[in-house]
């Protein structure tokens, strides 16, 4: 790892805050230094690109203008604003912790980076980029940005994946953090990180930070940062149940122990749970129907008679799963109670008012496109 001296860090500084000064991203949230608008977008820029999370930003915002508005919002309505940004924990730990703001901190703002990490659902990094932007406390905001930024210009060959590498990069970092504007710091790494320092095809010649730059001089800017591969996510195989009848179609409520916890979907069965004996080989589809129907006489009353829907197979991605979900439909000629199932049903034109996950507005896309194109559209 390189050090630098007293001098190159003033002069990296300089540098830095120059350009950011000239070419920093124009971003709604930079506007000004609103705790709230800064915890906001850090909450939605987890895992999620900047042009994704500018409209999204904008109407969460415009119907929650206020910590006092979020902690007092209902669930439904926060699901549905969040609805499309995915990993819904996000949405429910911001309420959360506005509430706690409300009730343990009487609205007040806790102002350094220790104190904000007490509220729920906020961690190091952006405890750090609020106290930094918000209040100017002198803390390095180390994200993935950050991360591969100082490990190219220092040539820091720990490795990211790991937690306690974290700890060794605010070490480093933190006497390089500009004193004066801690938080235009931040938020210039930040920029550097997704221009000239992108993780793939990179621009370090071009970069306004070359000449503090290790891993250019040395022909190794891609060797960096150093980040062990993460296991690929576990394929789980579902059916999705698109069963229609007079008053609509069957949706269920994602339960407390679910994931999607408070959305709406076609009922979703996982294939692996409909095997009750010790055979390894796998079940037909047409096995698999027959199981599925009698379960829902023998459980829920709800006699079924159901048929694949057809076409490729719905497939979603989230962190450590992969969800591929076999469409299977059944058309009941009248509406049976659902004395004894947790759903209800949903006219087509009203599905769209409900907090639905990403999977669900696929399985809705992929049962159009084989069966009736028009069948989720609005009147």
């Amino acid at each position: 790892m390189e050090n630098w001296s007293a001098a190159t860090i003033r002069d990296f500084r300089q540098t830095l805050l120059a350009w950011y000064d000239a070419e920093g991203r124009d971003l709604p949230w930079r506007h000004g230094r609103n705790p709230y608008h800064t915890w906001i977008s850090e909450v939605m820029l987890q895992q999620t690109q900047v042009n994704t999370v500018i409209p999204y930003y904008e109407k969460f915002l415009a119907t929650f203008p206020t910590v006092v508005d979020l902690a007092a919002a209902d669930e439904p309505t926060l699901l549905k604003v969040w609805q499309g940004l995915g990993y819904y924990s996000r949405a429910r730990n911001l309420q959360r912790a506005a509430q706690q703001l409300m009730t343990d901190y009487h609205g007040k703002w806790p102002r350094t980076a220790a104190e904000l990490e007490d509220l729920v659902g906020i961690g190091p990094y952006t405890a750090s980029a609020i106290a930094s932007i918000a209040f100017d406390q002198v803390v390095p905001a180390v994200d993935g940005n950050a991360f591969r930024v100082f490990a190219r210009l220092l040539m820091i060959d720990a490795d990211i994946a790991k937690p306690k590498t974290r700890q060794l990069f605010t070490q480093i970092i933190q006497p390089i953090v500009d004193p004066k504007r801690p938080g235009a710091f931040n938020q210039a790494i930040m920029d550097l990180g997704s221009s000239y320092m992108t993780a793939k095809n990179p621009d370090p010649e071009h970069s306004p930070v070359k000449a503090f730059d290790a891993s250019y001089r040395a022909g190794r800017v891609l060797d960096f940062p150093v980040k062990t591969k993460k296991p690929r996510p576990k394929p789980m195989a579902y059916y999705g149940l698109v069963i229609h009848s007079p008053a609509g179609y069957l949706l269920a409520q994602r339960g407390a122990n679910e994931m999607l916890t408070g959305y709406w979907s076609f009922p979703l069965i996982l294939k692996e749970t409909l095997r009750n004996d010790e055979s390894t080989a796998p079940a037909t589809v047409a096995e698999d129907i027959t199981e599925i129907e009698r379960r829902w006489v023998a459980e829920f009353q709800l006699p079924l008679t159901l048929t694949p829907v057809g076409g490729r197979i719905v497939s979603h991605t989230y962190t450590h799963q992969r969800w591929q979900v076999t469409l299977l439909m059944a058309d009941l000629p009248t509406a049976l109670p659902l004395d004894f199932f947790p759903g209800k049903w949903v006219s087509a034109a009203e599905i769209a008012d409900l907090p639905l996950p990403k999977v669900q507005e696929k399985m809705m896309q992929q049962f159009a496109s084989q069966r009736d194109s028009r069948a989720f559209e609005k009147n």
